[in-house]
């Protein structure tokens, strides 16, 4: 992870580090011989763009750039920082001093210190010697200059003066739920050094490297070097072509000066002999944390002073790890003082590769691994358990969104990966099980959650580190076990007291609608939504819901009747303008559950009218009051920046009850208990604190009959709409833009209630009616009708043309408009390339959009994705793939198969505001592969997925193929994106 500093940073010297300019200068101004060793070390020192691109351990997917150096020229191999060698999946470029770039990946990255080596081929640097810089750890002095060489705030080089001001901090902390370094000395200077510059090498004036950049502190312009004793040590055994040994007794040391540990009941007699052993030593190491059921639990405690390992005094970090390192698998003699008194244990060492996760499991949107060492040690808990690294899909929990450990699914307990593996493959896909779960921030509170087993959009598969090749390799485990036949179930609805009225009788038809959304499409923010539908056609089993839960039609419906059974459902019609959406279930699941069609009204509300509110609270509990309804009028939902629905062309109904705002979806209700009207919630903007905002607002029910009224023969909606957005303009402000008084009395005589007519406020880009009305056109007439009221507007649904008269620059004119056919199917195909999810425009940037430059839509893309890494984001149009032009999906499909993977593709794209860009992205079919969503209600799913095999040379011919109840992993992007906060320092 880099974390980029908003404040330039500044150096020794009083330069600010974050110009150029600045950083030239000093370059400049440095001694001869300075300036001699940084022009040979500058071509050592490369600049590395990576991605983790995917969620593991300490870190969630990412993209980022820092710093490394050539540590062995003949090899290939680049020194950097462990979070930059990522402790998951890894993908990355080295740019060289000459800018040339090269492929590169981790061979290996410590468990606990802040380092790790990248491989490259030497052979593919063709214009520059490939050299290297020494490591001497030795030289590292308090008190030398030194000169730190990177890439510096996403610059390319940077070279920032300092000195080392100490040589044996305690390792800083970053976070809880982060990586953290310990068990070492760090370096301490100030060279003010901030994002991009991890792995940068800290060097001294003969060109040695003494320290490796690691971190910095927020509050102060103070750096920390990790020390290079480990880093040489792992090196020699990498180049010997070796497994670098590593060993641990699961306690983290921490350094403390004598005044303290006489606090903790150092004896004098001890204090002595290590004074008079090493003279300078001004304080010992103490067991800080000591981890339960590790393999030195049963013997050293928190606060034990540590005096000596196999008779060998010991009082640094350096000859503790050394020994431990040593003794992999042996049993050592520790001699420690608690209290006084001195004490001897025998532990055996244990392989600390062995606790550090190298493999993990996809599954219904999330990622899991074992338990790391890492934040076993952060929390103090046993090294065991499965951690959900990302929880997402089937394993996002309440609460926070991260640290989630498993103990047990569907009660049968869980210590590992391997017992999670032969758990869920037993459990068919769709199936509801109990997951029994707690944070591992604490550990004192269990959870349960009933979660739906997803294993028809993504893949349960399992990835492997191989340090050999660099790359993670996937092994399928296993195709789902089909969901089981339902079982007809038969409940009772509550029994409400009579003093409610008629209208609790609604109750009887209303459902929950559940949603979750594999995918981040059409522009909407979650991936879960949960509101009250109206049964309206029983027989059927027609359920109206708002678009705000059902926004379109990828996803997983469940419905779940009188608070008891949880049956399927899916989506049937998707309303392109107005908020509601008709989704259905099968009446023979529910068996003779008593649930009710509601009965509609059919008289309007108006203003003043009483009405009974049925409802579901914020507790999803039911409610029902009667109230007044003190306003019908139209309104306008705010557009928001990223394109996505929201209802146009509404009169809203809004009632005398606060309490109706904290209700999300229901029914408005006469005194018969008859629906006049939806209760329902609309998503609008995004505000400034990155929050969604959503109107609570009624509709009238007679809105959603030109859509019932044929499902309920049998028939598909088949309505024209004249693909407008209008507003209300005031009579005042009509007679200023020309109205006549001829038309005012008009206006006054159709609706003797509201005194408006309606103004296009927005055409649809592309539609055929864009090409005659026009934006401010003042709407008269519609075939000798005078419009003030929305519903007016519903004539579009039956007529192939309309006669329509306009006021347009104060002159009347007369107009023939044709009509199109809506489409109630929403986006029905998503093209999924370099992590990025494309289609075709959906109703909502057609709306925002002036024009269209291409109909190849990004709707989304996952982090980590090579689409992420290169600068691919939502709301662009992608125009051409190196140098084809891509009108629309069928033609960037066929682009893309003709690259070759790990190639870079030249990707032309046109931003919302028109401005072109060219980009480079390079493809990684191995982590990213092509693929196509369709929608097809002959699937289980109701999608039919495509998948590609990678590109070659040799295959460029080879046809897509279609794999059954298994789709990419690329598909799924879920998971809302988290701010992660840093403790005293930032990983650079």
């Amino acid at each position: 992870m880099t974390v980029i500093s908003t404040n330039g940073p500044s150096n020794l010297n009083g330069g600010t580090s974050a110009d150029p300019a600045a950083r030239a200068t000093i370059a400049l101004s440095e001694p001869p011989q300075w300036q001699k060793m940084i022009e040979k070390a500058v071509k050592a020192i490369v600049s590395i763009k990576f991605s983790q691109v995917s969620a593991f351990d300490t870190e969630g997917p990412e993209t980022s750039e820092a710093s490394g150096f050539i540590v062995d020229a003949q090899r290939g191999l680049i020194l950097t920082n462990r979070h930059v060698a990522c402790a998951g999946p890894f993908v990355g470029e080295a740019v060289c001093h000459d800018h040339e770039e090269v492929d590169v990946f981790p061979v290996y990255r410590d468990p606990v210190h802040d380092f790790g080596f990248l491989k490259f081929d030497p052979s593919k640097i063709r214009y520059m010697e490939v050299t290297s810089i020494p490591l001497v750890p030795e030289m590292a002095k308090v008190g030398i200059d030194i000169r730190v060489v990177g890439n510096d705030a996403g610059e390319k080089l940077s070279i920032l003066s300092g000195s080392i001001s100490r040589l044996d901090r305690n390792a800083p902390e970053y976070g809880d739920l982060t990586y953290n370094d310990f068990n070492t000395f760090y370096l301490q200077a100030a060279s003010s050094t901030s994002g991009g510059s991890s792995g940068s090498p800290v060097i001294d004036i003969n060109g040695n490297a003494v320290a490796l950049q690691a971190g910095g502190s927020l509050k102060a312009a103070t750096d920390f070097f990790l020390p290079l004793d480990r880093v040489r040590r792992a090196l020699t055994f990498i180049q010997e072509g070796k497994h670098v040994p590593r060993g641990t007794i699961q306690t983290q040391f921490m350094y403390r000066p004598f005044d303290e540990t006489r606090r903790l009941g150092l004896s004098q007699k001890t204090e002595a002999l290590i004074r008079a052993t090493f003279p300078e030593e001004i304080g010992m190491l103490v067991a800080e944390t000591v981890l339960p059921k590790g393999p030195a639990s049963d013997c050293l405690e928190e606060g034990d002073i540590l005096v000596s390992i196999n008779g060998e005094l010991i009082t640094k970090f350096v000859p503790l790890e050394d020994c431990f390192d040593r003794n992999v698998g042996n049993e050592i003699e520790i001699v420690a003082e608690r209290g006084g008194e001195q004490r001897t244990f025998k532990v055996t060492v244990q392989d600390l590769h062995s606790i550090t996760p190298d493999r993990y499991v996809e599954i219904g949107g999330a990622k899991l691994n074992n338990l790391s060492y890492q934040l076993a040690r952060s929390f103090c808990v046993p090294v065991s358990g499965v951690y959900v690294a990302e929880p997402s899909g089937m394993f996002r929990f309440e609460g926070p969104d991260r640290g989630w450990l498993l103990s047990s699914i569907d009660n049968q307990p869980i210590q590992n990966l391997d017992d999670f593996i032969e758990v869920m493959q037993t459990i068919p896909d769709r199936e509801r099980i109990p997951v029994v779960y707690y944070s591992i921030a604490d550990v004192h509170t269990t959870s349960v959650a009933v979660i739906q087993v997803e294993r028809h959009w993504s893949r349960f598969r399992l990835a492997v580190r191989n340090d050999k090749t660099g790359l993670w390799d996937f092994t399928n485990l296993g195709t789902p076990l089909p969901p089981k036949p339902i079982i007809p179930s038969t409940v009772k609805f509550l029994e409400l007291d009579e003093s409610l009225g008629p209208a609790k009788e609604l109750f009887s038809s209303m459902v929950k609608v559940g949603y979750y959304m594999p995918c981040r499409i059409d522009g909407f923010p979650k991936s879960r939504k949960y509101g009250a539908g109206l049964v309206v056609d029983a027989e059927r089993g027609l359920i109206v819901v708002s678009r705000n839960i059902v926004p379109f039609a990828m996803g997983d419906l469940n419905v779940t009747i009188a608070d008891s059974i949880i049956v399927p459902g899916k989506v049937v019609y998707l309303h392109p303008t107005h908020n509601f959406a008709i989704v259905s279930y099968n009446p023979k699941d529910i068996g003779g559950t008593p649930i009710q069609s509601a009965k509609i009204s059919p008289i309007n509300l108006v203003q003043g009218h009483q009405v009974s509110l049925v409802a579901f609270n914020h507790n999803q509990r039911p409610i029902c009051l009667r109230t007044i309804v003190t306003d019908i009028t139209s309104v306008t939902i705010p557009h928001n920046a990223t394109p996505r629905f929201r209802g146009i062309n509404l009169d809203a109904i809004t009632l005398d009850t606060p309490l109706a705002q904290q209700c999300s979806s229901g029914v408005l209700a006469d005194s018969e208990g008859r629906v006049q009207g939806l209760w329902l919630s609309y998503l609008g903007e995004r505000n400034n604190s990155g929050r969604d905002n959503e109107y609570h607002l009624g509709l009238h029910i007679s809105t959603i009959m030109p859509v019932l009224v044929p499902m309920q023969k049998g028939l598909y909606p088949k309505l024209r709409s004249l693909n407008i957005e209008v507003v209300t303009v005031q009579m005042a402000q009509a007679r200023h833009m020309g109205l006549s008084d001829e038309w005012v009395k008009k206006v006054e005589e159709a609706n003797p209630s509201r005194h408006h007519i309606f103004m296009v406020r927005r055409t649809e880009t592309g539609s055929v009616s864009a090409s005659i009305l026009q934006e401010l056109d003042l709407i008269l007439s519609i075939n000798g009708k005078v419009i003030t009221r929305m519903y007016e507007l519903d004539v579009q649904y039956d007529s192939k043309e309309l006669d329509i008269v306009v006021l347009r620059k104060k002159t009347e004119v007369q107009l023939t408009v044709p009509t199109e056919e809506i489409d109630g199917n929403g986006t029905s195909r998503l093209a999924i390339w370099a992590g990025a999810m494309m289609h075709e425009p959906h109703k909502a940037v057609l709306q925002q959009s002036k024009t269209l430059p291409s109909r190849v839509y990004v709707s989304a893309r996952s982090k980590g994705s090579p689409s992420y890494m290169y600068g691919m984001v939502p709301t662009m149009w992608i125009t051409h793939i190196n140098g084809t032009p891509t009108p629309d999906l069928d033609a960037l499909l066929k682009a893309v198969r003709q690259c070759p993977d790990n190639s870079y593709v030249r990707v032309k794209t046109m931003s919302f505001d028109m401005i072109p860009t060219v980009l480079s992205i390079k493809t990684n079919m191995h982590y990213w592969p092509t693929a196509e969503m369709i929608r097809d209600d002959n699937e289980e799913s109701g999608w039919r997925k495509v998948a590609d095999p990678p590109v070659t040379e040799t295959s460029k011919d080879k046809v897509p193929v279609v794999e059954e109840g298994e789709a990419p992993a690329a598909v799924i992007v879920d998971g809302d994106e988290v701010d992660m906060e840093e403790d005293n320092g930032e990983i650079a």
